[in-house]
């Protein structure tokens, strides 16, 4: 496992960085700073973690 850049509609809006074997996500967006330093069994998690986020905050992504 490596660091990863976590992208969202084409955008970088975080990265996820190796920890305890799974992934956490540092956020450098703030439309998903919600799901700052939270820890992912998968860069596929934290995705769908952003996705389920930008849904339910629509108004926030720009």
């Amino acid at each position: 496992m490596s660091k990863q850049v976590i992208e969202y509609a084409g955008e970088p809006v975080g990265i996820a960085v190796p920890e305890n074997g799974k992934l956490k996500f540092i956020a450098v967006k703030f439309h998903v700073m919600d799901l700052d330093e939270q820890v992912f069994p998968s860069a596929e998690a934290v995705n769908a973690a952003i996705r389920r986020l930008v849904v339910h905050q629509p108004q926030q992504h720009a």
